[in-house]
């Protein structure tokens, strides 16, 4: 079937072409005959019961300074398309949720990859809490008293935004470590969400594992490993991939939380584990799709369309 395909995402001409899912995601609809459409998120509009969107068609290449060609602009309405991408970085903002809630109103006609009302309600620090038996300890708070009392608990503790992406304000706090207090008050300074607090886990220094899932079944996973002197292994922040195999441990947690991925229609997943243990669920955007096709040769961008062609069929 040949299909046309919103990708609803950050700027395409200034993706990473060897790194960037949504990028090779596109590649291999154009492999399989759809059709591309790109715009980003500030020109998606509701208007008189419609929603619609501002973009172009755009047509890829895996040629480095030249990866896409653009038509020209047009205003399209989305319930039109077979599949819109819900692709845009995080971080999960109020802006984030709403588009959401447009998508939500066409998700009827169209297939809205990830489902937006799940991705709305599953952020990625916090649908771990679902899974306490396969999680470190964790906190979700704004009071510092709560946060100085979890470090006394577990001594080395990691502090990060609810809400964050790419490992930006990630922290690791030892126990000796006096800014705790100073680095709540700047993040309250900021905004009124709260953090999450996770007891470090030392293993990290070894890799924190991005296992990829598709339809709920992991199909393979890379190590992150951080630079040197580094507490985040996000390869934003220059962590460096590794091929690796998932653990029997591995296995168990995938089996825990596959099937309830699938039964919410999050049909690409990312999840982060650390010495066997689940430190976030990525529903939003996640990576790692080129990278794990380069050191286990799966392709998982093809069954990625495959449990979508399989979807639409199903409908």
């Amino acid at each position: 079937m040949s299909l046309s395909v919103a990708l609803q995402m950050d700027p395409i001409e200034a993706v990473s072409i060897d790194a960037d899912s949504t990028f090779r995601i596109g590649l291999e609809a154009e492999a399989r005959g759809h059709r591309l459409f790109q715009y980003t998120v500030d020109r998606l509009v509701f208007d008189e019961g419609r929603v619609l969107a501002t973009g172009r068609p755009v047509t890829l290449r895996r040629e480095k300074g030249n990866h896409v060609t653009f038509g020209d602009w047009a205003e399209v309405d989305m319930a039109d398309f077979d599949v819109v991408w819900l692709r845009q970085d995080p971080p999960f903002d109020m802006g984030y949720v709403t588009s959401t809630h447009l998508l939500d109103r066409i998700h009827h006609e169209t297939l809205v990859v990830n489902d937006p009302f799940w991705v709305r309600n599953s952020p990625e620090k916090l649908m771990v809490l679902d899974f306490p038996d396969l999680t470190p300890p964790t906190m979700i708070a704004r009071d510092v008293a709560a946060i100085r009392r979890f470090r006394a608990r577990h001594g080395d503790i990691i502090v990060k935004p609810l809400y964050g992406n790419g490992g930006a304000g990630v922290f690791h706090l030892r126990p000796e470590d006096p800014n705790l207090s100073s680095l709540l008050e700047t993040f309250a300074g900021i905004n009124r969400e709260p953090m999450i607090a996770q007891k470090y886990l030392p293993a990290v220094v070894k890799g924190d594992k991005r296992i990829i899932l598709v339809d709920g079944e992991p199909v393979g996973a890379i190590n992150r490993v951080p630079a040197a002197g580094e507490a985040r292994s996000n390869m934003h922040v220059g962590g460096r991939p590794e091929k690796v195999g998932l653990t029997e441990r591995e296995r168990e947690i995938c089996n825990v939380i596959g099937p309830v991925l699938h039964e919410k229609g999050l049909i690409f997943t990312g999840i982060d584990v650390i010495d066997g243990w689940l430190t976030e669920i990525n529903v939003t955007s996640p990576t790692g799709i080129q990278e794990l096709e380069r050191f286990d040769g799966v392709n998982a961008a093809a069954l990625i369309w495959e449990a979508i062609e399989g979807r639409l069929a199903a409908r």
